[in-house]
Formats: C-alpha cells, structure tokens, sequence
C-alpha cells in the first residue's frame, strides 16, 4: 500500500509477495532484500515415551498445529500437508498458542505440539524442565522435499543442548527474517543502512542475542529475493561474491 518504504517480513511472505503468488496472486511487489534477521525453527515436540520418533509418527495421536492464523498453522499446512503428504485427517487437530501447547502436553490433552519460532523459545524451555521432551527431528531426504517444495525453507540445525534433555542437535526446516525494501528506495541511503547495520553488530547482540545469525554472509546465503543495489554495494565492499539470482531484474 505505499505506507512504509523498510519492513522485515518472514521470508515465505516476502517470496510470495516478489513473485505475485499466494496472498499475492497477481499482485508481485516492487521489493528487494537489505539483509538477513535470524531464522524461525520448525519445532515438533513430543514427551519421551510416546513412541513418537519420526515426523510420520504423528499420526493417529493429538496434534496441535498452531493457533487459529498463525504463521505456525499457516507453516505446518505448508510443511505436513503440502510437502509431506501428512494431511490433518491422519491426525487429531488441535489448534494451540505455544503457551497452551506446553501446558497441553504437560496435562497429556495433545501428544505433540508445534512451534514455529526461533529458538529457543521459553514455552519449550520451562516445558522441558517439568516433563522429558523428544524434538522430533526432521530427515534430509524430507527437508529436501520441503525446500524443493517451497524454496524459502532452508535447513537448520539446533545444537544440542539448546533445551534441557535435547542430547543431539536437531535438524529442521527453518524461515528467515529478511529486512526488505521498496525496490525504488534510493541506492546510496540503502548502503548507508547496511553499512550501520553490520558496523554495529555487536551493540545488537548486547540487545539480543539472535542478532549473531545477522550476518552479510547469511544476507546472501539465505535471501530469496533479490537485493537492492545498496545492499549489493556494500556486500561486494566486504569481498562478497553476488549470486545471479540476488541481481535485481533490470
């Protein structure tokens, strides 16, 4: 709508808005990317005990797919139904914030809960230090047919340790945070920003710490559009090589 020129979006709506698809059919967006924020985790969680190890062992148990409009429901479509031909008839659907995902799986009203959300995440760190959790992790040939399905996903993996009882890192499929940009905002401003942003790293991570994935060699790992000619300026300045498919369209 022309409100704001700088937004950070989830990188699955900043796809579908460049390319005119999804909520955007028909309608592609003059937007390029300035950089990367940090990336969302798929979390599927299960009590130890359940016999749930794999993603598939969901069904036939109570699963909750995410609030009513959230990116978690919206994701876990894209995710189960869309990518992994697990469609909500071969479960329970329960649809649960993340707070009431955790209390659900302490009380034993749903046997899996799902986070879409960096991690970690406090819901899943105080639900691990009352019950024994099981971060269900995600195969390499499923993660590749998630991001051959939606080439927004990426994969990530959670160190191990990231919540008490999670022993062995945890591979998952993960959406980043772009900071995008009208594609006519001026050149010189654009790399001004980036060039503070990046100059000034540290003070951010003082502020969070997720700011450590905040990085110009993430902005061009994990861009799925392509970036604005400030951003590009600065990038090749730090002696960044600029993939074809990050070239604005001229």
């Amino acid at each position: 709508r022309g409100e704001t020129v700088i937004a950070e979006a989830m990188n699955d709506v900043v796809y579908q808005g460049y390319n005119g698809i999804g909520k955007f059919k028909g309608k592609p967006q003059k937007i390029l990317a300035m950089f990367q924020m940090y990336p969302h985790h798929y979390h599927v969680v299960a009590l130890k005990g359940k016999g749930i190890k794999t993603i598939y062992d969901i069904k036939g148990h109570k699963v909750s797919v995410g609030a009513p409009g959230s990116g978690t429901e919206f994701k876990t479509n894209l995710v189960l139904q869309e990518a992994l031909g697990i469609p909500y008839s071969s479960f329970k659907v329960f649809r649960l914030s993340f707070t009431e995902n955790a209390n659900a799986l302490k009380d034993g009203t749903i046997d899996v809960g799902i986070w879409d959300v960096a991690a970690p995440t406090s819901s899943v760190m105080d639900l691990s230090i009352t019950r024994d959790i099981y971060v269900i992790p995600f195969s390499n040939e499923d993660i590749a047919k998630i991001c051959k399905k939606f080439p927004f996903y990426s994969p990530f993996e959670m160190p191990a340790g990231t919540y008490k009882g999670q022993d062995k890192p945890v591979v998952n499929p993960s959406v980043w945070n772009t900071v995008a940009c009208t594609a006519s905002l001026d050149e010189e401003l654009v790399y001004k920003l980036v060039k503070a942003v990046f100059e000034h790293t540290d003070y951010l991570k003082m502020i969070h710490p997720f700011a450590k994935y905040t990085t110009p060699q993430n902005a061009i790992k994990h861009s799925v559009i392509p970036l604005h000619p400030g951003a590009i300026k600065y990038y090749k300045e730090v002696g960044l090589t600029i993939p074809n498919r990050l070239l604005p369209k001229k």
